[in-house]
């Protein structure tokens, strides 16, 4: 299992959430993948997100001032063999 960080503190909306569906693409399932945010439309907007896309959040966690830590576990389906 791979993890990757992402600091987009620095994004505002909508490009927080365009960034973070762009990692966890770039993820196999399993995976997991820290956020840094700020506090605000991110840290309420990225979350839901990526549960209504069928994500995992693993924890939100304030680190300090504005910035908070999301952890996401990306969800993914099991490759089905092909019979031909």
């Amino acid at each position: 299992m791979k993890h990757t960080q992402l600091d987009i503190t620095k994004e505002h909306c909508p490009m927080t959430f365009v960034k973070t569906k762009i990692a966890l693409e770039s993820l196999e399932p399993g995976d997991t993948l820290e956020l840094l945010v700020l506090a605000g439309e991110p840290l309420d907007n990225i979350p839901r997100s990526a549960q209504e896309e069928g994500h995992r959040v693993l924890a939100v966690e304030h680190v300090a001032g504005d910035v908070h830590k999301i952890l996401i576990e990306k969800a993914g389906e099991k490759i089905k063999e092909g019979t031909g």
